[in-house]
């Protein structure tokens, strides 16, 4: 399981700075995040290490089960997974900092079908997976909570940009759309 963990975790971090390289090559229009891409990274960092931490409540500990720890890396896996269609739907109007690209569409595809922010629920569905994987539900419950904190955060001021910038045929997508999960938000 130590390997599964390792190689989960390695293709999660190789994807997140691919995606972050993708996005450098793509920073057309001005920056609109408004600072929220440090809350995003400071809330990822904060979850990841607060899970650590919390790993030491032992009174928290979840039964050892094999099953939670498969479902755990299945997790990981398909929201890495999930992030990466996303991304690569998006193509060059995926930035990692908010802006609106000349030329900026609204995308209704892949995933975009059915949420406004698939990219932050395959990254959340990451979380909820390592925290399984860390089997301690304290662990969990801070991995669940303190990045998606950060992330609905990040999520109003994309909103208002994509309002502001492409109006009226935005505001129709996010109006038929929940941002980050079905029947719930």
């Amino acid at each position: 399981m130590r390997i599964a963990f390792n190689i989960a975790v390695g293709v999660w971090v190789l994807s997140e700075w691919g995606i972050r390289l993708r996005s450098h090559f793509h920073r057309e229009g001005s920056r609109q995040d408004h600072g929220s891409v440090r809350v995003v990274v400071a809330s990822i960092v904060a979850g990841v290490l607060g899970a650590l931490a919390a790993r030491k409540i032992h009174g928290a500990d979840i039964p050892d089960a094999l099953w939670l720890l498969v479902a755990g890396l299945v997790l990981m896996g398909a929201g890495i997974a999930f992030r990466q269609w996303a991304v690569a739907v998006l193509g060059r109007f995926f930035t990692v900092d908010v802006r609106v690209q000349p030329g900026q569409t609204v995308v209704e595809r892949g995933p975009y079908r059915w949420l406004r922010h698939p990219s932050y629920t395959g990254l959340i569905a990451t979380f909820l997976g390592l925290g399984l994987v860390l089997d301690n539900w304290a662990a969990l419950a801070v991995l669940a909570v303190v990045p998606t904190a950060g992330l609905v955060y990040r999520i109003h001021y994309e909103e208002r940009a994509l309002i502001e910038g492409l109006g009226e045929p935005y505001r129709r997508f996010a109006a038929s759309r929940p941002r980050l999960f079905p029947g719930v938000w």
